[in-house]
């Protein structure tokens, strides 16, 4: 794992583009702010800044995969949804892309098949639909960390903040073990939140969490840095 900076360069189909060494962005925030509004940027980038520098590693690390261009140009971009200045990242189209949808899958379960991992977290929804493919390719069980009141038997559960106020995080009891391996997997990492509330939970019921791994990432809003130094792994990022 290494350190890792990024900043703007010609982007592939859909504004998507693969990731490369690059040097340090201009310490600006960015025109839109993809999937999420956050009219306070500047105020959480100066203090996503203060925290110490996380380890982040790309897929094309060590040479590109030529399998990364066919993943990147199947994602769409939709402007202003769910709401104005938002540019939504949407992986449905890979789903429709067999191929693509299995080139994913297939660079997650090799990079995690001899990691020991016992246990899949997947963060809702979109956790839902990457992490039980990959627990069934490496042969360990699926847990899924799910909005309040979404789990009938008995949670646990974990708060954390956003722009707006705060969110919960659950999971059944028993779910996770002490001394389970984990990996936690979304979609997309943003501000690092979500992640780091689901590092936090698996935490405290004793897990030990390996890595946390995302189809895409939006490198402008640092949200690798808030995930306390736990490694994180991501196929392309958002341009």
């Amino acid at each position: 794992m290494f350190p890792f900076s990024s900043s703007a360069s010609a982007p592939l189909a859909h504004s998507l583009r693969l990731p490369s060494p690059s040097p340090l962005p201009p310490r600006t925030p960015p025109s839109h702010l993809y999937r999420l509004g956050l009219p306070n940027f500047r105020r959480r980038l100066l203090l996503l800044r203060s925290v110490s520098t996380a380890v982040r590693a790309m897929a094309s690390e060590g040479g590109e995969d030529p399998r990364l261009p066919r993943i990147a140009s199947t994602i769409r971009v939709i402007p202003d949804f769910p709401k104005p200045g938002i540019m939504f990242q949407d992986i449905t189209t890979l789903l429709l892309d067999h191929e693509a949808f299995r080139h994913t899958i297939d660079m997650f379960v090799e990079r995690y098949r001899d990691k020991r991992i016992t246990v899949v977290a997947g963060i809702e929804a979109r956790g839902f639909i990457f992490g039980p493919p990959i627990a069934l390719a490496i042969g360990c069980k699926f847990v899924p960390m799910r909005k309040p009141k979404k789990l009938p038997g008995e949670v646990i559960s974990e708060e954390y903040s956003l722009e707006y106020g705060t969110d919960i995080m659950e999971m059944h009891v028993g779910a996770v073990q002490p001394g389970d391996r984990a990996l936690v997997i979304d979609d997309l990492i943003a501000t690092g939140g979500t992640l780091a509330a689901a590092i936090r939970l698996l935490e405290r019921v004793g897990a030990e969490v390996v890595e946390c791994a995302c189809v895409i990432e939006l490198p402008e809003l640092q949200g690798y840095q808030r995930l306390g130094g736990k490694p994180l792994f991501v196929l392309v990022k958002a341009a």
